[in-house]
């Protein structure tokens, strides 16, 4: 029998919520202060926890931190004051998995004490798996990897299929609240329906769905860490990042490894619905509450009840609307159009967007109050030239989905020039712009290998050919490369045959160099490189010339920067 803890001051309260989990066959020990608890926890092992937020001798917001930094695996759920939205964003941003407010919802309260014990439960076959992995049992190992970066439509249907058993997971820590920077997670590519392509490598860290974040470097690694953690609460969560990021992919992924995960997950895009129908469109409507109005509507909310619920650019809703959002997110409660009545929902929200929320609030363009209840927990997919060659990764693998899409006799591939171009590529158009570039080269390569100008590149040969002439040449400022290292396939790749390859391609595309050329002497370009090259130079010189520094805070990767230097002619003595 699972086993809950119950911490109150309140007789009555400990009483009513002991009586209520005892129907649905948990197990309660009550407390009436934290000191009571701690002897309890001392003796017994939980399953939930769930505590009020004002005790005789301490509050719930620390007593979230220590249960949090002593007992990981313990969900604990926090009861808060009607309206008393501040305490629950607190103790959610310190770890709580959720939070309940009084009166207590005894419906409400059941379905998040079972959301919780499933959550323990899992957490408990995960960590068996792992054990049995590490004893030489059977791994499991992701099987699919391809990318679908098409943008979400206005709502994105539920998954008709249950999610496939979890996988090992190599870390189980409940949540602390961080604002998780870009260097610190990754740019996502999504899975498609197409032919299987195995791993370069196995990834450390299994996530339910996992197999669909395309790549292997270290942010890719963190942020399936920071998804397996925000999975195990219910807290709000904000994803930011540029258009083409895969934040929806974060969503899906989020509400897969989450005790939600059978329930429904709903994605919809704000800026898709028409404002006079954004109000029915998430809160439903009562029949002939306005013209059009044939019949009862349930509204977004109401079929991700029990589940996720994504809004994709929510900055772009209407403020009025925002005030209307915010009352849900505080009571979850809410009221179709046309309707005198509320209804409870139990829905989690995630939302995201591509602007910068502080800047809109600053703008008066987004409600402030309401993105103190979203932003609980931030997470970021950086851009995709800021995945280093994990790009080379998710183009091999886009690349093995075009050729069957279009139903080629033989797999296309690129020739070292080629992939020396998309590293050096800044993709303004992240994963998507990734996907045009290579359909445009799938349908117009010659033969089987993509060449450099099969893909359309911005200064596609000047890049190419700085990439490949500075493969081995090293910098002074570069971080020294250890004498031996992991061999990869593409350090496999014969060093005369990758020249000869990009030689060719500046060779076959005189013409188109001597076009690029003439383009710099159109004003606008001129005008373009003169500005990145002042703030090119004026980043350098505030970093005195650490290129490492420079570069992440230009935006670029370090090969990138060496490539601008040398095109704009800079160096230590260079004037503004």
């Amino acid at each position: 029998m699972h086993t809950a803890l119950i911490i109150d001051d309140e007789a009555d309260i400990r009483q009513l919520i002991a009586l209520s989990l005892d129907r649905i066959g948990i197990d309660t020990h009550v407390a009436a202060n934290l000191a009571e608890a701690r002897e309890l926890l001392r003796a017994y092992r939980f399953d939930v926890c769930l505590t009020d937020m004002k005790l005789p001798d301490g509050n719930g917001v620390d007593f979230v931190r220590e249960i949090v930094s002593q007992q990981a695996n313990l969900p604990v759920a926090v009861i808060t004051a009607h309206g008393n939205m501040d305490a629950a964003v607190e103790a959610m941003k310190n770890g709580a998995f959720d939070f309940v407010s009084k009166p207590v919802d005894i419906e409400l309260l059941r379905k998040l004490v079972k959301q919780a014990v499933a959550l323990n439960a899992a957490s408990d076959a995960s960590a068996a798996e792992t054990t049995e992995s590490a004893s030489g049992c059977e791994e499991g190992q992701p099987d699919d990897e391809y990318i679908n970066p098409a943008p979400s439509p206005a709502v994105a249907a539920p998954d008709e299929e249950q999610p496939p058993e979890r996988r090992n997971h190599a870390s189980d820590a409940t949540v602390a609240n961080h604002a998780i920077p870009a260097s610190a997670s990754a740019g996502i590519a999504m899975a498609a329906e197409d032919k299987p392509v195995p791993h370069e490598q196995a990834s450390t860290v299994q996530l339910r769905g996992g197999e669909r974040l395309i790549g292997h470097s270290a942010p890719v690694e963190d942020l399936r860490r920071l998804i397996f953690k925000v999975s195990r609460t219910n807290a709000p969560v904000w994803i930011t990042g540029e258009s083409g990021t895969g934040k929806e992919l974060i969503a899906r992924l989020i509400h897969e490894n989450s005790p939600r995960a059978n329930g429904p997950f709903v994605a919809i895009n704000c800026g898709a619905i028409p404002g006079e129908l954004v109000e029915s469109q998430l809160f439903g409507h009562r029949k002939g509450s306005f013209t059009g109005a044939h019949a009862d509507h349930d509204g977004f909310f109401r079929q991700a009840e029990g589940g996720t619920l994504l809004l994709d650019e929510v900055a772009d809703l209407p403020l009025h609307m925002q005030v209307k959002l915010l009352r849900v997110a505080q009571e979850r409660m809410i009221r179709p159009v046309g309707s005198k009545d509320e209804f409870p929902v139990d829905v989690r929200i995630l939302s995201a967007s591509y602007k910068h929320l502080d800047d809109e609030v600053a703008a008066g363009r987004f409600r402030q109050d309401l993105f103190y209840r979203l932003n609980v927990i931030t997470l970021t997919a950086p851009s995709l030239s800021a995945r280093g060659d994990d790009i080379l990764l998710i183009a091999r693998h886009l690349l093995a989905r075009l050729t069957n899409r279009f139903g080629l006799p033989e797999p296309l591939e690129f020739s070292g020039a080629a992939e020396a171009a998309l590293l050096a590529h800044t993709y303004p158009g992240n994963v998507r712009e990734l996907e045009n570039i290579l359909e445009r080269a799938a349908a117009l390569v010659d033969g089987t290998t993509i060449e450099v100008a099969d893909l359309g590149l911005d200064d596609r040969i000047a890049r190419a050919d700085a990439v490949v002439t500075n493969q081995h040449v090293p910098d002074a400022d570069a971080p020294s490369t250890p004498a031996t290292h992991t061999t990869t396939p593409s350090d496999q790749r014969n060093t005369s045959s990758f020249m000869a390859s990009g030689l060719r391609a500046l060779t076959a595309n005189k013409a188109s160099r001597s076009a690029a050329s003439d383009d710099n002497g159109d004003e606008a370009t001129h005008t373009r490189r003169t500005n990145e090259r002042d703030r090119i130079l004026d980043c350098l010189q505030r970093h005195r010339w650490n290129r490492k520094a420079a570069a992440k805070e230009l935006g670029l990767t370090y090969r990138q920067l060496r490539y601008r230097i040398g095109q704009y002619g800079l160096d230590r003595d260079t004037d503004g």
